[in-house]
């Protein structure tokens, strides 16, 4: 324990000591210097940042849960999200530097209008303190308690002690992400990046020597010769992710996350210019080739180890303690730690660059200075810090954080997707088209997910309770057929939604064509290289699709 402690702390400070000495040189008064880290950040920089920002537990425990149960299918939220920054950084990454966009609601409001942008805005920061923060501190909080053993050396029940991980994770990303800015995020990121993909690829890779007993090699073939029916990426229509649904709404939340998610895209925004932007997405969409390694082949190996007779929940933590060297759980400690961190900086942060800039500066003082703007901002950060740790121990009441956190997220992902689409894709569709799309997406997948699907759902349950079947498999397969999967509901309301725009804009159309103006902020000469290399990311995973199908 005293060794877990000393790197736990030391590793911390460390990342802190050099995230401060390198914002010094950053004037975080300016806007541009604050949100945008001076716009400096190096494709390096930007490809660590995306990588960490988008793992910590809720990816690691929720994932690798979910690869227990199903397998190899559920690769589809890592490899495909290649595909997703891949179409980031050629399609979406040059008109947002073209434009000079510090927030990507600012696009909105230059195509359509400043309410259009409000809205969208309001949106975020809504999903952000309700649903993402919360679940960041909470899974982060569980595995901090459970590493630690928190309740047994504090002599506290397990619900104090996730109070108590909740504000301490809450107090210290807090004060990296408020007081900061994104450089700090950004290079804290960086860092930790590569001590969490050194501590996640040693999680299988001592779990592969466990069960090849001191070999990799022959680990790997027991585990792919015993339990062939987990190595396969046609996903079946009762897992969690059905190979149909990888061309229909999983490739469209993937975009949304990668390319319009302002937690995400703000890192590419503060490129020092586009070609270092679109060359760390792409040096990002090739190590998220390799995620599976990390999130997907662990819960496969606890499925192993374990005989499929422990909670899919426990399985990643259970596994860390069953594998790894008692000298190396210190180490992976610190670095899950900052991979907490990261996630939660990281949300944080955009969260006050769109109260900042989209919220206070439009609406509530015009006139502030740009460092009147900044002192607002890291005041808002602080309330929302402290909103999201009231809520976050309350998540536990909340069911699978995975599936919680995927589907809720549709209530304004697909809605806001669509409207930056058709923003870009067209010229004359009016404002008040994409007010519409934003509300009556939203308000169509609340009444799918939250009133329809429970009517049909319990309706097919309660005639096969009739027919007499009980049948754990059977039962699951009257559940898939009851109502379509949530990511064909995403994929579906994204067309209703541009269909609705598109009707509108023909109705009533804009009197002059959109134009978007350079703004000559940033270079924007593309990387030479970018569509070859886009373009074999995409064939290789294509390629691993093929060579695991069954």
């Amino acid at each position: 324990m005293l060794l877990t402690l000393l790197s736990f702390v030391g590793f911390t400070v460390l990342v802190a000591v050099i995230s401060y000495l390198a914002t010094r040189k950053t004037n975080e008064n300016s806007s541009d210097g604050y949100f945008l880290g001076g716009r400096s950040l190096t494709a390096g920089v930007i490809a660590g940042s995306l990588l960490l920002t988008n793992l910590s537990t809720e990816q690691l425990i929720g994932l690798n849960s979910d690869a227990y149960t199903d397998g190899l299918s559920v690769m589809a939220w890592e490899t495909l999200a290649a595909i997703a920054i891949v179409i980031t950084a050629i399609f979406l990454l040059p008109r947002y530097l073209k434009g000079g966009l510090t927030t990507v609601p600012q696009f909105l409001a230059e195509r359509f209008d400043v309410t259009t942008k409000t809205i969208t805005s309001g949106l975020f920061l809504t999903g952000y303190v309700v649903v993402l923060l919360p679940v960041i501190l909470y899974s982060g909080s569980v595995a901090i308690s459970g590493m630690f053993n928190v309740p047994e050396n504090l002599g506290i029940s397990h619900t104090a002690s996730i109070w108590l991980c909740v504000w301490g994770i809450g107090i210290i990303g807090g004060i990296y992400a408020v007081f900061g800015g994104l450089k700090a995020v950004v290079v804290s990121d960086s860092i930790n990046a590569i001590g969490l993909l050194i501590g996640g690829i040693l999680i299988p890779v001592f779990g592969l020597m466990y069960i090849g007993d001191g070999s990799i090699m022959d680990g790997l073939s027991i585990l792919t010769t015993q339990n062939p029916e987990k190595f396969n990426s046609m996903g079946a229509k009762t897992d969690s992710v059905p190979f149909s649904t990888i061309f229909t709404g999983m490739m469209l939340v993937n975009l949304f996350y990668w390319g319009t998610n302002q937690q995400i895209i703000q890192r590419a925004l503060g490129a020092k210019n586009l070609a270092e932007g679109q060359k760390g997405l792409l040096l990002a969409s090739f190590i998220k080739i390799l995620g599976p390694l990390i999130l997907v082949l662990p819960g496969i190996i606890a499925f192993h180890i374990f005989e499929g007779k422990i909670d899919s929940s426990s399985a990643y933590p259970l596994l860390v303690g069953k594998v790894l060297p008692d000298y190396l759980v210190g180490f992976f400690a610190a670095v899950l730690f900052g991979a907490i961190l990261s996630s939660f900086n990281s949300v944080l942060n955009s969260s006050v660059t769109l109260f900042g800039l989209d919220i206070y500066k439009q609406h509530i003082n015009p006139e502030a200075s740009e460092t009147k703007v900044v002192k607002n901002g890291k005041i808002f950060g602080i309330i929302l810090a402290l909103a999201a740790m009231f809520i976050a121990p309350f998540i536990a009441n909340a069911g699978s954080l995975f599936g919680y956190l995927q589907e809720v997220n549709g209530i304004y992902s697909i809605p806001i997707f669509s409207v930056i689409i058709i923003g870009f894709l067209t010229k004359r569709v009016p404002a008040i088209a994409a007010k519409v799309g934003i509300i009556s997406g939203s308000l169509l997948y609340i009444i799918s997910q939250f009133l329809m699907k429970p009517y049909f759902v319990d309706s097919a349950f309660e005639k096969a309770k009739a027919a007499g079947v009980t049948d754990v498999d059977a039962l699951a397969i009257i559940e898939a057929d009851a109502y379509p999967h949530f990511l064909h509901v995403m994929a579906i309301l994204c067309v209703v939604n541009a269909l609705i725009m598109l009707a509108i804009g023909k109705i009533k159309p804009r009197e002059t064509a959109f134009v978007q103006k350079y703004t000559e902020q940033v270079e924007i000469k593309p990387y030479k290289y970018v569509n070859q290399i886009g373009i074999m990311v995409c064939l290789i995973v294509v390629a691993i699709y093929v060579y695991f199908a069954n």
